[in-house]
C-alpha cells in the first residue's frame, strides 16, 4: 500500500509542481508587465509576486489538474486567478497592452529555456533524484510550450487575441475585442466538443492536435536545439 502511495505521489509530484509554477508565474508575468507600463491594481492586490500561493486558485491550479491526472486525460489544463490590470491606467493602453498581455506566455517560454538547461545538471544528483529532477524538467519543458501556444491563439480573452487586437488595424481589431464575451465558450467548442462531435461521425475534428499539438513539438525541437540537447 505505501508503494502505490508513493508511487501516486511521485507522479503527482512531477506534474503538479510544473503546473504549479507554469501558471502561477505566468500571472505574475502579467502583473509585473503592467505595473512597469503605468497599472499599479496588480500591486495593490498583492498580484506583483513570485509567489505562487498569492496566484493559486485552489480548483483551477491544483485540483483541476489533479483531477485530469487522476483519469489519465490525453492532456493537462490549469488556471490561475486572472491578475487584475485596468487597461485604461497604462500609459499608453492599446500599445502597453500587448506588452503586458505577452509577458505571460513570454514567461513560459523563459521557464521552458531554463527547464531545458538545467537539464544537463541532473547529472551531479543522486540516482533517485536525478530521475525526479529529469521528470520534472521534461514536464516543465512541455507545459510551458503548451501553455504559452495556448494562451497565443488569437481569441480574445486569450493573451493572443489582446496581443492581436493591439497591433491589427481598427477594422479588424474592434470586431475582435466584442468577441471577448464569447471567446471561452469558441475555444470549448473547438477544442472540445469539436472532436467530440468528429468521433461520432467517424471524422477527425481534433484541431488540438494542429493549432496546439504541431508548434509546441516544433518549438520544443528548437528549444532542444538551441540548450544542447539536438
Amino acid at each position: 500500500m505505501m508503494s502505490d502511495l508513493g508511487q501516486m505521489a511521485m507522479v503527482a509530484s512531477v506534474w503538479v509542481i510544473p503546473v504549479i509554477l507554469a501558471i502561477t508565474l505566468h500571472e505574475a508575468a502579467h502583473g509585473y508587465a503592467a505595473l512597469r507600463f503605468g497599472d499599479d491594481t496588480a500591486l495593490r492586490a498583492g498580484r506583483v509576486s513570485m509567489n505562487p500561493l498569492r496566484h493559486v486558485d485552489p480548483f483551477g491550479t491544483i485540483l483541476l489538474p489533479a483531477l485530469l491526472l487522476l483519469v489519465r486525460a490525453p492532456f493537462l489544463f490549469g488556471y490561475a486567478k486572472p491578475v487584475p490590470v485596468d487597461f485604461s491606467r497604462l500609459n499608453h493602453p492599446r500599445r502597453d497592452m500587448v506588452w503586458v498581455a505577452a509577458a505571460g506566455p513570454g514567461m513560459n517560454i523563459f521557464l521552458a529555456v531554463i527547464s531545458a538547461l538545467l537539464l544537463h545538471a541532473t547529472v551531479y544528483a543522486p540516482g533517485w533524484a536525478a530521475e525526479w529532477l529529469i521528470l520534472n524538467l521534461n514536464n516543465s519543458l512541455l507545459i510551458n510550450v503548451v501553455l504559452a501556444i495556448f494562451n497565443m491563439i488569437p481569441l480574445p480573452p486569450l493573451d493572443g487575441g489582446r496581443v492581436a487586437v493591439g497591433v491589427l488595424p481598427d477594422a479588424i481589431a474592434f470586431p475582435l475585442a466584442r468577441l471577448e464575451r464569447y471567446g471561452l465558450v469558441i475555444l470549448i467548442g473547438a477544442l472540445f466538443l469539436l472532436p467530440f462531435l468528429g468521433a461520432q461521425v467517424g471524422l477527425d475534428l481534433n484541431i488540438f492536435h494542429w493549432i496546439i499539438g504541431v508548434p509546441a513539438g516544433a518549438l520544443i525541437e528548437l528549444i532542444a536545439t538551441l540548450t544542447g540537447h539536438g
